[in-house]
Parts: structure tokens; sequence; C-alpha cells
């Protein structure tokens, strides 16, 4: 016997269903994993060969919802009701399934009647568009679209003509009870439908921000742009842009700009170190001539991907004011923003892009000063091992000439291939060249949590994974194998399906 949900739900046209329209994948899924026993059931599915450019579809079967995300941005566009037993829908203090409020007796899938949205819930409407039968089936769809929400009834098509009187055809016995409704952002389902997934969603990221003042919350992040030479801008989504420049940058300036990190943790863990020996031994290179002062940054991005040890601290975020407080290196983790940031006495950042107008960056000075020293930008990828941990972040590397600036949605052979030839004259040799184009074998899969995650398998002929497949999400089941690959200033973490997992910039 199929019982109804307790807790009412108002239904706000072209906002939310207790979740709203422009919500992150991130924010979504951790409040629903965050109570199990109101959404015991949680289903994601996604493209396992293009999860960054195809939609993200998360379905709550227990709910009767299903609510679909676009892949770039992974923000809410669509909530779906699929099935009205299961979600006591209401608006404006009236019930949306007239007469099912009792748990005694079985309740259909089946929703509204069109008499009942047409006469006590929304009013009159436009006429709507009617979608004939894909197959045998005797019935087709008729959608009745409001502002902002869209029902979908059942209708014969033998009754259907373009010259009936839609209030009158829907009202007759040739119509069924609506089967779903949608809530979206537009006026109207065939207004909206050809740019669902592209159109600026009109809410934020977080609902904290919905009705907060600038001066109470730090602005959400729309983009960072990869300007070259350890400068990056911040593009937000109502203040003026940010910029954050590597070995100059301080964590309170982080902190006034993006607000207290969600978690602050050292990190002491130096095993990648032995890639950084130079000589004429088989080391992996994944960046270009020593000579330009560039090394190989730490890939411990954060404690959430990383091996944890006794040396490992988190450190109380009440006295971050405090420099004096924080050890000579850790990690602010801004999970809502979607990167960390290492915090570390100054280094040199990584070169300019050939043709652009940055200059290379001195050297630092000495100081006993903490600095920014490198900027971790998480894709969350579905399918990929530290999925959900971060929001997605979407970047651009702003590059001059043909093509123009590569995104955080392009392949990564498309970005590896402009790189190579970006940095093709800065090589010492041809040999040094093609060490680039062997990447560093990383392992998030062993370890008994996720902050046990980490381990370096070797180079490019040591790769090729040996244990059965995951399946669906198109990632190596037993290792979660992804592939490490350096270019002056960033290194990549790309999944087997080409997409880029995490952006370091040092």
């Amino acid at each position: 016997m199929t019982t109804r949900a307790a807790a009412q739900v108002q239904i706000f046209p072209g906002k939310g269903l207790g979740i709203a329209l422009g919500a992150s994948l991130h924010n979504v899924l951790t409040r629903v994993k965050s109570h199990p026993q109101t959404y015991p059931a949680i289903d994601l599915a996604y493209s396992s060969a293009d999860p960054v450019r195809k939609p993200v579809v998360l379905q709550l079967p227990s709910n009767g919802l299903r609510l679909r995300f676009d892949g770039p941005d992974q923000r809410l566009r669509l909530i779906e009701v699929l099935d009205f037993s299961r979600v006591d829908l209401v608006y404006k203090n009236q019930d949306v399934l007239k007469g099912a409020k009792t748990s005694d007796q079985p309740i259909s899938k089946q929703g509204p009647s069109f008499r009942h949205v047409y006469n006590r819930l929304f009013g009159p409407s436009y006429p709507g568009e009617y979608v004939p039968p894909a197959d045998q089936s005797p019935y087709g769809t008729y959608v009745l679209s409001y502002p902002g929400v869209a029902f979908s009834f059942p209708l014969q098509h033998s009754a259907w003509s373009d010259q009936c009187d839609f209030v009158a055809l829907l009202s007759s016995s040739a119509a069924l009870p609506a089967t779903s409704m949608a809530i979206f952002q537009g006026s109207s389902w065939p207004e909206v439908r050809a740019r669902l997934f592209t159109q600026s969603p009109q809410y934020p990221r977080s609902s904290a921000l919905i009705g907060k003042s600038r001066e109470s919350l730090a602005d959400e992040i729309e983009n960072f742009r990869v300007l070259g030479a350890g400068k990056l801008e911040v593009v937000r989504r109502s203040s003026p842009p940010l910029s954050i420049t590597l070995g100059d940058t301080s964590p309170q300036d982080l902190i006034a700009d993006f607000g207290p990190p969600d978690a602050i943790h050292r990190k002491n863990d130096r095993r990648i170190s032995i890639h950084r020996a130079t000589g004429s031994g088989d080391h992996l290179h994944l960046s270009p001539s020593p000579g330009r002062g560039i090394d190989i940054p730490d890939t411990d991005h954060s404690s959430n991907n990383s091996v944890t040890d006794d040396s490992d601290e988190e450190i109380s975020s009440s006295n971050i004011g405090d420099p004096s407080s924080l050890p000579t290196e850790c990690f602010f983790n801004y999970f809502h923003h979607g990167f960390d940031a290492f915090i570390s006495h100054p280094t040199t950042p990584g070169p300019a892009f050939p043709g652009s107008d940055e200059q290379d960056p001195p050297p630092p000075p000495p100081s006993s000063q903490l600095t920014v020293t490198k900027i971790i930008l998480h894709g969350n990828v579905p399918g990929s091992y530290p999925f959900n941990r971060h929001r997605r972040s979407r970047w651009t590397i702003q590059l001059d000439g043909p093509g123009g600036c590569l995104s955080s949605e392009a392949s990564y052979d498309e970005i590896s291939e402009r790189l190579r030839a970006l940095w093709k004259g800065s090589y010492a040799s041809s040999a040094e060249e093609h060490a680039l184009q062997r990447p560093m074998v990383l392992n998030r899969g062993w370890g008994e949590s996720p902050e046990s995650s980490v381990e370096f398998l070797g180079g490019w002929e040591e790769g090729t994974a040996k244990g059965p497949r995951a399946g669906s999400d198109g990632q190596d089941g037993s290792l979660r194998n992804t592939e490490l690959f350096g270019f002056p200033g960033l290194l990549f973490e790309v999944l087997k399906n080409g997409a880029v997992s995490c952006l370091t910039v040092y």
C-alpha cells in the first residue's frame, strides 16, 4: 500500500519545490544525503563519456521527484513530479491532489484533474501543446503551461483536433488526470524548453544567499580566469571581479574576499617529491626545462583527496585571523566555492603564457609571511573519486591567438594540443618535449577512507589498470586511476574519459 509523505511541500512556480531552481548539484546532493529518512533513495544518472557537458539527472524515487541539472555549471534547471502519491503538494494553501489526505487507502500515481488545476489552483491559461503518441498508445500528451509550472495530461489521440476547445476537451472523459508536473524558469514550457539548460539562472547556487545582503555572506564565484604568471581573476555573481596573485595574496585576503574557509588542514605528505629529481635517470617531467625555474607541485590538493597520517592536523577556524596560528603549510578548503588554496611561504609562480602581455614573475624576496602559492580548482565530475566533496568550479585559461580561451568543459586532448603548441619553443630538447606527454598515474581508490586515497603508481608504462571496470561511471572499479599532466604553472588531473577533474594553478 502506498502512503503519502507527511510534510506538505509548497509549489513556487518558476522558483522551486522545497529546493530552489539554480541550486548547485553539490548543494542539493549534500542536503538530500544529510536527511536519509526524508530521502531514503538517491539515483544519479549522467553521461560517462561526456559528464561535464551533458545534463546530470538526480532522481528521488521515494519522493516521486526528478531533478535535472546542466552539465557545465551543474545548476538545477528543472524539477519534475513523477508520482503525486509520494509528495503532499500545496499551492497557496490548496491541496494539489484533491481528496488524497488519508493514508488508509491506495493512492494512484496520477495527479490532479484538469478541472482541479484550472478551476481551483492556477486559473485560466493559454492553449497548451499536444504531443502525439510515439508508439501505438491510444493516448498522447497535452502539456498545459503556466508561468514557471506545467502539467502533462494523457489525452485520447482519437479525440484530439486543432479545432477543439482545449478546456472542453481536457474536461471530458477523453483526458486523464495529470501524470507529471514540471517547475522551470520561464513564461511557458514551449518558450523555455530549447534554452532550459543554457539560460542564466535567476537564483544563486546556495539557498543561503537568497535574500541576503552582500555584506553578510561572500558572493558566489562564477568563473576563474587563469591569466598566467601566477595571476587569476575571480569573476563573481553580483560583485566586481577579484584578483589572486600567487606569492602575494595573503590568507587574510582570502578570508576578506571569500569568507572563512570551510576547513583548514595541514599537509606534510611528500611522496611525490621524488619526481623532482634531476639528472639523466628515467624520471618523469611534468613541466618544461628546470632552467625556467618550474617545479612539480605537490598533488595533495586537500585533506579530502590525500593521505592522512599523524602529521595531518585540522586547524581551528576560530583563530584564522591570526597568522601565528597557521602552520607553515596548510590548505584552506572552500568546498562551497569549489576550490582549495595552499598557504605557504612565497615561491616563484609559473611563467607568463607565451605571447601574452604578462611578464614572468620575479623570484620573491625572503619573507616570513605566509601567502597563497597554489589554487586548486575542482571539477566535481560525476564518476570521479572526489565527486561531491566540492561544488563544481569553472575556469578559463586566457590564451591569445586562434582558438581563444580554453575552458573547464574542454576535453584534455584539446587542452593538451593547444598548450603543447603554445610551449613548443620552450623545451630544451625533443626528449624533454616527449617526456611531457608521459602522464603520472594517480590512484584515488586505495585506503580505508576518503582521507587515505592517494598512491602514485609511476609513469605511462605502468599506468594500465588491471582491475575490473566499475561500469556506469567509466572509471576503474578497483583503482580509480587518474592521470596527471603538467605544463608551466598548470597541473591537470584527467579522468579516463578525458574530462579534467582538477586544475592546480601554481
